[in-house]
C-alpha cells in the first residue's frame, strides 16, 4: 500500500521531564520507522498553555510529527498515543487530502477573481427612471383625493407611542 502524509499532534503532561519528552518522542518515531513509515520532521513546540482544561492540567507540552505511513501504522500509532500515559491528547490529520482540498480551494478563488476583473456592464437606466414617474404621479394624487383622513392618520400614529413607552 501507498504511504500517505499526516501530520500527528499530541501534547504531553506538563510534569514530564524534557529528557522523557525525548524518549516519547523517539519511541513513537521508531514506531513508525519500524512499521514502514518515514518520519519528515518533528518539531517540538514547547510548553503551551491549552485553550482549556484536559485531564486536570492547564498546560502541556505540545509536539507535532510530520510523517508519510500507510493508514494501518497510523492506526497503530493512535492506539498507543491513546494508551500512552504521559499523552493527554491528540489528533492526526491526512495532509494529501488537505493539500488536495486547499488546492481546490485556491482553485476556485483564482477562478473568482479572473472572473472579477473583467469589466461589469452598468445596469440599464430605464426601469430605475420608470418607478420614479409613477411614485410622482402617486404622491400628486394622493393628497388631493385624501385631506381628511390625512389628519386622522397623526392622531392614530400619536396614540400607540406613548403606549409603548
Amino acid at each position: 500500500m501507498d504511504n500517505r502524509t499526516y501530520e500527528i499532534m499530541f501534547i504531553v503532561r506538563p510534569d514530564v521531564e524534557e529528557a522523557d519528552l525525548d524518549k516519547l518522542v523517539e519511541g513513537f518515531s521508531a514506531n513508525i520507522t519500524s512499521g514502514g513509515g518515514e518520519i519528515k520532521s518533528v518539531e517540538k513546540m514547547g510548553r503551551r498553555r491549552l485553550a482549556y482544561t484536559v485531564r486536570k492540567f492547564n498546560d502541556g507540552f505540545y509536539v507535532l510529527l510530520n510523517v508519510a505511513a500507510p493508514g494501518s501504522l497510523i492506526a497503530e500509532i493512535e492506539r498507543r498515543l491513546r494508551v500512552s500515559e504521559p499523552v493527554i491528547k491528540f489528533i492526526t490529520v491526512r495532509m494529501d487530502e488537505e493539500e488536495k482540498r486547499l488546492a481546490k480551494v485556491k482553485a476556485l478563488r483564482d477562478s473568482k477573481v479572473k472572473r472579477s476583473a473583467q469589466p461589469i456592464a452598468p445596469p440599464p437606466q430605464a426601469p430605475q427612471s420608470a418607478p420614479v414617474a409613477s411614485s410622482a404621479a402617486v404622491e400628486t394624487e394622493a393628497p388631493a383625493t385624501t385631506e381628511a383622513p390625512a389628519a386622522a392618520e397623526p392622531e392614530a400614529v400619536v396614540e400607540p407611542v406613548p403606549a409603548a413607552v
